[in-house]
């Protein structure tokens, strides 16, 4: 069974039961200031799971590209990948645990054909205010025999946005979820691990399905029901399928054989002596590739920052077998994954051509680092860039090695990989120092979900709209947005453009901005068919394969884009809009800073 076949089966599944194929959201959040990349089926979701009502109705199934940077350096073990395609069926306030549980076991037993013996299932235990689920331990028990049904605490099957219940603030939503595993008998377990899910972190049982179950709200008082309740599942379509083909190693189903087989033939190494290094590259540059074709490009900075990281550590990995040629791998990469995502094959130049010259810049990088070492160390040696293989020399300064860091882009394992040791723990001190700053700026990036619904960020949310259609009006149609970051601070705005604004060309753009703040528009949202939104030259992202329904927000006769809010009602309550500064980021994008009420 093939990873299309799993999802046409899975879709068509949920389909029959009444609910309605949604669009598989950019892996780039349209709007959303408070994360990099969509990395769950539940995050497009958050509004409508918190009460909003969705175009499509109240059952949704849909298959969604995610993306996670916290699990970049848990690759490269059998089941760990950053890029990965999230399953997942909803129920806005309709049914609940009675029906999801039994579809649940439905589809994995009878449509996918998994064996129930090889299936074990947790469910939440209580904790504090919050009572045990048995509920859903009763229902399980009717479907499963008992002794494969294990309790677990918060940390593992329970979900808010907040995590656990006691950090979670008054008036937020959260509940119990059942989680499936699947036991491999190929994996011996460790010495430390009992044969349950809960108490076994080897792989031998392996998570291929989650059922939240949001039935809670925190008040003062403690949890009480929510008024309607919702069920978000989700699994990842790549450790299905390694249940699916009994393959206790996910880089060895038949999503990735082709491309590791072809990273073996290009770096004439075995993948059973070399997956560590063999799981990074194919899992980092698959990423790549999806994240390019999202229109991000390498960089130093937030997304494009993520993105070199990932082709950055790759290419490490590829170095050290040895390999010389990234563009089979990237052509089979592209292959496989075509057959979910069509328009990799229609972008797969572009996205050749940014790896590629992302390795010539690394090259370069290396060497300018081994050129600053051996002028400040003579001892050093040149090394040999490109092969990991230069010649251990004496211990540089933490201070140079975190030199490399910072200025160079190198990260302590790549420093290693050229050669030079350095005090692990005083570079980790610097480190530490570091990441607060980065923290600090970042103020809650990196968090998941629209976490911020302030007034003053609501108003900027608003100003982007008209921000992006001023520039729409001076340079024409084809500018459009390529990311944003709002705050109560104030507004980034980024955008494809090859070259400065001029003085006079800002001006025009906050005064076009201004004049329509000033004639206080009405904003308003209409949700109608995706192709009576093209047909109005509404501005957005648009899935012609799944989305019927769309969002689309209007601000008086100005301005029309695609999105799921939220806004302020009339354009006067902004005030005032006033261009900060712009910045090339390179790649020919540009971004804007701004704030509004100032």
């Amino acid at each position: 069974m093939t990873a299309k076949e799993l999802i046409d089966i899975y879709i068509s599944f949920f389909e029959k039961r009444g609910h309605k194929r949604i669009a598989n959201s950019p892996l780039v959040p349209e709007n959303d200031p408070t994360t990099l990349f969509t990395s769950s089926g539940m995050q497009p979701l958050i509004q409508y799971l918190l009460g909003e009502t969705h175009p499509a109705g109240n059952r949704l199934v849909d298959v969604q590209n995610s993306f996670r940077a916290q699990d970049i350096d848990e690759v490269g073990d059998n089941r760990h990948t950053t890029f990965f395609r999230m399953l997942g069926n909803w129920s806005l306030g309709d049914y609940f645990k009675t029906e999801e549980i039994p579809w649940l076991f439905e589809f994995l037993t009878k449509e996918f054909g998994l064996p129930k013996e090889k299936l074990f299932i947790t469910v939440f235990a209580g904790n504090g205010g919050v009572e045990r689920d048995n509920e859903a331990f009763e229902i399980w028990k009717k479907i499963v025999p008992e002794d494969k049904i294990f309790f677990a605490g918060v940390d593992k099957n329970w979900w808010s946005r907040s995590g656990v219940p006691d950090n979670m603030p008054i008036g937020e939503p959260g509940g119990p979820d059942s989680e499936v595993y699947f036991k491999f008998d190929d994996i011996e377990h460790n010495k430390d691990c009992k044969d349950n899910p809960v108490d076994c972190e080897c792989g031998k049982f392996l998570e291929i399905a989650n059922a939240v179950f949001m039935q809670y709200i925190k008040t003062n008082k403690g949890f009480e029901n929510l008024p309607k309740q919702n069920v978000d599942f989700g699994g990842g379509l790549e450790r299905l399928l390694a249940a699916v083909e009994e393959k206790s190693d996910v880089f060895a189903t038949s999503l990735f054989t082709p491309i590791i087989k072809t990273i073996e033939k290009e770096t004439g190494k075995q993948y059973r002596e070399n997956a560590k290094e063999m799981q990074i590259i194919s899992d980092h540059f698959a990423a790549g590739v999806f994240i390019i074709s999202a229109g991000v490009l390498p960089a130093n900075k937030e997304r494009g920052y993520i993105l070199r990281r990932l082709i950055r550590r790759a290419f490490d990995n590829f170095y050290r077998l040895k390999g010389k040629n990234i563009e089979p791998v990237l052509e089979k990469i592209v292959e496989q994954y075509s057959q979910t995502d069509e328009v990799l094959q229609e972008k797969y130049e572009e996205i050749k051509l940014t790896i590629l010259e992302e390795e010539a810049k690394y090259k370069s990088v290396r060497k300018t680092a081994v050129d600053f070492i051996v002028k400040k160390y003579p001892s050093a040696g040149s090394g040999q860039v490109g092969d990991d293989s230069a010649k251990p020399v004496r211990e540089i300064s933490a201070d140079d090695a975190f030199l490399l860091y910072t200025t160079h882009g190198l990260s302590p394992t790549q420093i290693r990989s050229l050669g030079y040791a350095f005090n692990e723990q005083d570079f980790a001190k610097k480190m530490e120092e570091h990441q607060k700053l980065s923290r600090t700026a970042s103020s809650g990036m990196f968090k998941g979900g629209l976490a911020d619904h302030s007034e003053l960020t609501i108003m900027g949310h608003t100003a982007t709209h008209l921000l992006h259609q001023a520039l729409r009006d001076v340079f024409g149609s084809g500018l459009h947005q390529t990311g944003s970051n709002i705050t109560t601070e104030r507004v980034r705005f980024d955008f494809n453009l090859d070259r400065n604004l001029t003085a006079e060309e800002l001006k025009k753009v906050e005064d076009i901005v201004n004049q329509k703040i000033e004639e206080n528009l009405p904003v308003r949202f209409e949700i109608m068919p995706v192709q009576k939104a093209k047909d109005l030259g509404a501005v957005g992202l648009f899935d012609e394969k799944y989305a019927k329904d769309v969002k689309v927000y209007f601000i008086g006769n100005y301005s029309r884009e695609f999105c799921g809010g939220p806004h302020v009602d009339f354009t006067g309550v902004l005030k005032r809009f006033k261009i900060l500064k712009q910045e090339n980021i390179g790649y020919g994008q540009r971004r804007i800073y701004a704030v509004v009420n100032k």
